[in-house]
């Protein structure tokens, strides 16, 4: 891995999978075809490959930002400045001296 012109890094990301790919769309010289003999593993039967599999999340339930205790207090942060409000409007009606 050493002597490689194009570094570690690019066998390394070959590694476990077909390079044949990788080592084509380089566009290597002829003197690296014929050291390529020498390192020559073998071919890959594409039956042992595994498929990729897509990755499922898990199912969860459905969140109703209804049925929350924070729903709860902001319903109530709104509610009260108004019943208080509208308190002290009632209030200052009846004691109200005319």
């Amino acid at each position: 891995m050493d002597d490689h012109p194009g570094g570690d890094e690019v066998l390394l990301s070959a590694t476990g999978k077909d390079a044949t790919n990788d080592f084509e769309d380089v566009g290597h010289s002829d003197s690296a075809r014929e050291m390529m003999e020498q390192y020559y593993i073998g071919e890959i039967d594409a039956a042992t490959v595994p498929l990729k599999r897509t990755y499922i999340p898990p199912q969860q339930t459905p969140h109703n930002p209804d049925k929350t205790p924070e729903f709860v207090i902001k319903i109530l942060q709104f509610l009260v400045p108004l019943l208080i409000l509208g308190l002290a409007f009632a209030v200052r009606h009846f004691t109200k001296q005319e």
